[in-house]
């Protein structure tokens, strides 16, 4: 058994990777695999935190603190990770097809991943009720739900969870191009399969809370709320949480 688990994955073929393309592997895998879900999970279903007494305790910042912290971290593993490959000046055998299948999707999540960090500027002022009590203005992008700012949310949203899904084959065909040991396929399909069962059950128990509520509350009057939530599956019932909303009873 432990022969076949530190074995690679496919025995026609030997695992000789030099220390360049091996740790490519592990940043990419550590920033891909783990920190980005981690910080995709805190940011879709963690707004507002387990325990915080909503509406009457707004704007939670913990899953803000958790979701910058986490990708923070994958995008210095990521710079890192891309240096390596590109000083390597070496490759794993492997057939041309996964070859360019790995550089195809490794190179659309880096992508994906510069406009992410870039979209940022796109965030536009606060505002609200908390900006005005501390000399600012009430007005703000994110309070009045701008052009700018349901543009930044679209694009961030949706560019987030489409690097996430390319960057499982990017992370498999590289995993195939070094011809990895089994032990590496079952630990990270067991993660996954981790994270997909803990996605499902955060889904079905608190579904993915709108940003805008989560931060001023459910007041129909204020200007946020006149709008549709941006993001696949984003809701702005409170029931579902089992809670109430600053409307009353």
């Amino acid at each position: 058994m432990s022969e076949w688990l530190l074995g690679p994955i496919d025995p026609s073929r030997i695992h000789e990777v030099g220390p360049h393309l091996s740790w490519h592997a592990r940043t990419m895998v550590l920033a891909w695999g783990v920190l980005v879900p981690c910080g995709v999970l805190s940011a879709r279903y963690f707004k507002v935190f387990p325990g915080q007494n909503w509406p009457h305790t707004l704007d939670d910042r913990r899953w803000w603190h958790m979701h910058r912290l986490a990708h923070g971290m994958a995008g210095l593993l990521m710079l890192i990770g891309l240096w390596l490959i590109l000083s390597s000046g070496s490759r794993s055998g492997s057939t041309t097809s996964f070859v360019w299948m790995h550089h195809a999707f490794g190179w659309s999540v880096v992508l994906l991943a510069a406009s992410q960090f870039a979209s940022g500027w796109m965030r536009g002022t606060k505002g609200g009720p908390p900006a005005l009590k501390s000399g600012g203005s009430l007005k703000g992008d994110h309070y009045d739900m701008t052009p700018r700012r349901l543009i930044f949310e679209a694009v961030h949203k949706t560019g987030g969870l489409v690097a996430v899904a390319l960057s499982v084959p990017a992370i498999l065909t590289g995993l195939w191009q070094a011809n990895a040991p089994t032990w590496m396929w079952l630990a990270l399909g067991g993660w996954w399969l981790l994270l997909a069962a803990l996605c499902w059950a955060l889904e079905q128990r608190r579904g993915a809370f709108d940003t805008y509520q989560a931060i001023w509350g459910a007041d129909e009057t204020l200007p946020g709320n006149t709008k549709d939530p941006v993001g696949f599956g984003v809701h702005r019932q409170a029931e579902r949480l089992g809670l109430r909303d600053n409307r009353g009873p």
